[in-house]
């Protein structure tokens, strides 16, 4: 569980991103017309299982340490007021923590897993807010504004109205 009461109220009935790894999660309002809100949940580790998530010593077939139960729950309670959430996450198979989720959101928070749109592989270390709002966009079915190339924004004047 996260130090700080994470503050969820501004995400009521709005589209967000979660960016899901194994030690924090950002929440994202990419609709925002300021700065982009976000939002941290981060793991608490107090016995260390973070920092190597797999290990074969006890279980030859190398799952991984499912000891999260509680970060799960708590990202689970900070995207419950969202209305769609779209996840990100990095890493494939059992590495990927939005996987994880996904999982836990499915067996034990149903109203949350019914919001998902899409869980998408992304390298979240190092996308910018701008990223975010266009994966965002795209997921939510809103058509970014186009740059023409001439420093106009938005769409394509339509061939039959030019002059």
């Amino acid at each position: 569980m996260t130090e700080h009461p994470v503050d969820t109220e501004r995400f009521r009935g709005e589209q967000v991103v979660a960016a899901i790894d194994f030690h924090h999660t950002v929440i994202y309002a990419p609709d925002a017309t300021a700065a982009l809100p976000r939002t941290q949940v981060a793991a608490v580790d107090p016995r260390g299982h973070f920092h190597k998530i797999s290990h074969h010593a006890g279980n030859p077939d190398g799952t991984y340490e499912d000891d999260s139960t509680e970060y799960w729950k708590e990202i689970g309670d900070a995207l419950a007021p969202a209305a769609w959430i779209l996840l990100l996450g990095h890493g494939k198979g059992k590495a990927n923590a939005s996987h994880k989720f996904v999982a836990y959101a499915e067996e034990h928070r149903k109203d949350i897993a019914a919001k998902i749109v899409a869980d998408v592989r992304a390298d979240i270390d190092d996308l910018t807010n701008e990223q975010v709002v266009r994966l965002a966009q795209r997921y939510f079915g809103e058509e970014p504004e186009r740059d023409l190339g001439d420093g106009r924004w938005g769409a394509p004047e339509d061939a039959t109205t030019q002059s």
